[in-house]
């Protein structure tokens, strides 16, 4: 047995010396930033580079780098430009994609800002960004091709940082989760708030799991960008005030969306310091915020549902868990014929992808509501009702943290689906 033991142990590390030589055999310890404009309508959309920087640093994963642990609504792909291998691979959504399904955008063109972040490339390579729809179909792609000594990368976060405070160091800095808390709408003066507001958020985050019991591989900075004014937009109430990221109210005319379009002018805040994933706390007493899978959320503080809402936000943006909630039958995201991508809902189309070796064997499938709160809290089953849509998707659980703020945990399902992604990334 611990003949085994050793030679499983030589395996792994045999198999991270392996990851940890392709890393460095393509990429240098450094940030390649990549500005894009996401633009058109529901008729057209088009792709276009805004700009290229260099980062100090990479604070990302140096494993499974042609791999994408969810689909998502978008996937960037960098080959070698000298042998076409996949070198690595990310995903992503967007507000871009989200806004097409509105009325709006079937009448009026608009563009969007998108940033993303990827190892800087030791030789030539092309990048190609491609974005889906909701049935899985290919919208649009484009592919350029970057030279990392191109004169007109420009670099970033050399100086001039945004001061930061670290709040949580992990175990082990080279396989982490990094986390940034970004300040809006704080004043210079309220920035002693924002680090409370930061703290809370954070313990709010470690009292679920799988995130307690995974705490130490996260490393967690608090950015603290000073507004001029206090607080945030509120459009619907004629409030326009001056902040750091320009956050607003009532993004696609929701009124509790709360999310900030100027995605340059947020990492251009955060150039220098370590960040991968973002979470922006909005100075404010207005009930809402917004998620966007590997791009930011933003969440209000001033409020008693702070701290389920900064988690659910986060289970969104970090985790790629979808809105278990319905709506309406408006304007579907979800379709029969197609799988959902987020790992708490399914369409049935193909369940056996998602919980299904998690639902007991004599469960009747959709399954039927119970009255038990203590049966809620713990039975897996599938149950109609998410996505926005009150027929045709289903969840795992009757309640979740996905669900409702009155919940105290994320679902079975959703637990692992994280644990798995912590897994990812870090191991």
């Amino acid at each position: 047995m611990k003949r085994k033991i050793k030679l499983l142990a030589l395996f792994l590390a045999a198999c991270m010396a392996m990851h940890a030589q392709d890393f460095t055999t393509y990429f240098e310890d450094a940030t390649l930033r990549l500005d894009y404009i996401f633009g058109g309508g529901t008729s057209m959309q088009r792709i276009y580079v805004d700009a290229l920087h260099r980062l100090p640093r990479w604070y990302g994963r140096r494993q499974r780098l042609a791999e994408v642990p969810r689909k998502g609504d978008g996937q960037i792909l960098m080959r070698s430009h000298r042998d076409g291998k996949i070198i690595y691979r990310h995903s992503f959504s967007s507000l871009f994609q989200e806004w097409l399904a509105t009325a709006e955008a079937r009448h009026t063109q608009k563009s969007f800002e998108n940033v993303f972040l990827v190892p800087y490339p030791r030789d030539t390579v092309d990048i190609t960004v491609t974005l889906t729809d909701y049935r899985d179909q290919v919208m649009t792609t484009m592919t350029h091709q970057v030279c990392p000594a191109d004169i007109l990368i420009s670099a970033k976060g050399e100086r001039n940082i945004t001061p930061f405070l670290t709040l949580q160091q992990a175990a082990d800095t080279a396989h982490c989760i990094h986390i940034a808390y970004v300040a809006e709408g704080y004043t210079e003066a309220e920035l002693p708030l924002f680090i409370d507001d930061c703290r809370t958020a954070m313990e709010a985050l470690f009292s679920h799991e799988p995130f307690k019991s995974m705490r130490d591989r996260f490393h967690i900075v608090a950015v603290q960008s000073p507004s001029a004014d206090s607080g945030v937009s509120d459009p619907r109430n004629g409030l326009w005030r001056n902040t750091a990221l320009g956050s607003h109210f009532d993004t696609f005319y929701s009124k509790r969306y709360l999310t900030t379009l100027h995605l340059k002018r947020l990492h251009d805040v955060l150039a220098g310091i370590p960040y991968e994933h973002i979470i922006v706390l909005a100075n404010t007493e207005h009930y809402g915020g917004g998620g966007i899978y590997n791009s930011y959320n933003l969440s209000y503080t001033r409020g008693s549902r702070f701290r389920p809402v900064v988690v659910h936000e986060f289970g969104h943006s970090f985790g790629g868990l979808a809105d278990e909630y319905p709506y309406g039958n408006d304007d579907p995201h979800y379709f029969s014929d197609v799988e959902p991508w987020e790992p708490n809902l399914t369409t049935l189309y193909d369940f056996n992808s998602k919980w299904a070796d998690m639902v007991p064997a004599d469960t009747p499938i959709p399954t039927p509501l119970s009255q038990d709160s203590t049966v809620i809290l713990r039975r897996v089953g599938v149950f109609e009702g998410g996505g926005y849509l009150e027929r045709g998707v289903y969840r795992p659980v009757q309640d979740c943290r996905m669900r409702t703020n009155e919940v105290p945990e994320f679902c079975p399902v959703c637990q692992r689906a994280l644990r798995r992604l912590i897994e990812f990334y870090t191991q």
